[in-house]
């Protein structure tokens, strides 16, 4: 249900968790007037699935929807062609078009686990890309210079570099700001990464005699290893679609003060009930307990408050009382004549990516049969073997050997 509340109150609420807003006066200004904002976020179809990360920009656009405003869900199948070039130190192969379509109808079925799907609207840039054509795109061209394109913190470092900068790359920002001309926008949100883009929007709105869009930055969440940026190829995120137990299991793997940030750009909960469980914790409490209240609020938006219990409940169950989970996979193997190595024997049941890695969990302790920690590396399991094995705190098979 949409509300609306006083004007410094719905200021507040809007920019928590932002890094930077740009104007914050004119956003004030706005709220102040009782006007309902027209408010976009772009997102370039580029993988199929989406993460916690991208939910931060996310969960800003829902607390725009609660408030009344409209917002826009904006699939750049047209920018996602040309590909973005942010952060990145080479040319981007641009994506096809079936890939670009393909990614768009997943995210669209994704996002409105957060978002309301009535009060939503969702966009495709290429109904106006395409129309501008060649001609179109030459006039787009003239009202920005290379001088301002090369202010770009990742295009002067590959200039000053020697590093090739190919012309459609120019076009990405360019395609973005247009964006916000076509859809007239009073706010545009996204990471700190895309600062230069949004004032692009914001410079090519004066241009059209239009009142520039507020820009409003999100910060860049970190993954489960509490430095890098939550990605997928490097292994340290937490994806909408993962299951309850697996979601719930990532998020009480969160470091106790990373749990703050999660907190902060994930959570939908106020910020006085979030000080409240920092003065719970200082008084004693466990933070363990208020890592629950993250993880069954994370599961529950994404599934369902019931998976959320459930989910809690196996992890208390197998990391806290040492029990098993309920479903585990059961393979059978042929041992041979000679049995299988321990750590080949993990590697085959898919427990490991490899024996070395095998090795090393062995070495670290990780490695469990039947809950007993195994530590020779050199056991050799053969045919008649039966039982359970355990790799780290998530991992386990039901192995018979013939």
């Amino acid at each position: 249900m949409n509300i609306r509340e006083s004007s410094q109150d719905e200021f507040t609420e809007l920019v928590r968790g932002t890094d930077e807003v740009l104007v914050a006066d004119e956003l004030k200004q706005q709220l102040s007037a009782g006007k309902t904002l027209e408010v976009k976020a772009g997102f370039d179809p580029t993988a199929p699935d989406l993460h916690l990360g991208h939910t931060v920009l996310i969960n800003k656009m829902a607390q725009f929807q609660r408030l009344g405003h409209q917002v826009t869900f904006l699939i750049g199948d047209f920018t996602g062609l040309i590909g973005d070039p942010t952060g990145k130190n080479t040319t981007r192969p641009p994506m096809t078009a079936e890939e670009v379509t393909a990614n768009a109808d997943t995210y669209k079925s994704q996002v409105f686990r957060i978002l309301d799907p009535d009060l939503t609207r969702v966009a495709f840039n290429s109904t106006w890309g395409d129309k501008l054509g060649a001609r179109g795109m030459i006039k787009l061209a003239a009202r920005y210079t290379v001088a301002r394109m090369l202010e770009r913190d990742d295009f002067d470092k590959r200039y000053k570099s020697g590093q090739p900068i190919s012309i459609h790359e120019f076009l990405y920002p360019l395609m973005q700001g247009y964006d916000s001309v076509v859809m007239r926008s009073d706010v545009e949100l996204g990471g700190t990464d895309q600062k230069f883009n949004l004032l692009v929007g914001r410079e090519l709105q004066k241009q059209y005699g239009q009142k520039p869009q507020v820009v409003m930055t999100v910060p860049i969440l970190e993954g489960l290893d509490g430095v890098n940026k939550m990605s997928k190829s490097l292994n340290n995120y937490i994806g909408i679609t993962d299951a309850p137990a697996d979601m719930f299991g990532k998020l009480m793997s969160v470091s106790d003060d990373l749990m703050w940030r999660y907190f902060e750009l994930l959570s939908f909960r106020s910020l006085d009930e979030i000080e409240q469980f920092k003065r719970q914790i200082a008084d004693g409490k466990n933070p363990r307990d208020i890592k629950f209240l993250l993880g069954e609020e994370i599961v529950g938006r994404f599934h369902s408050r019931a998976d959320a219990i459930r989910a809690r409940d196996e992890f208390i169950n197998r990391f806290q009382k040492g029990a098993l989970p309920e479903e585990i996979t059961e393979i059978e193997l042929n041992a041979g004549s000679s049995g299988i190595p321990i750590a080949s024997l993990l590697r085959q049941c898919g427990l490991v990516s490899s024996n070395g890695e095998g090795m090393r969990m062995i070495d670290q302790g990780a490695v469990r049969v039947d809950q007993q920690p195994v530590s020779d590396k050199k056991w050799i399991v053969r045919s008649g073997f039966s039982g359970v094995v355990q790799v780290g705190k998530r991992k386990f098979a039901k192995i018979m050997l013939n």
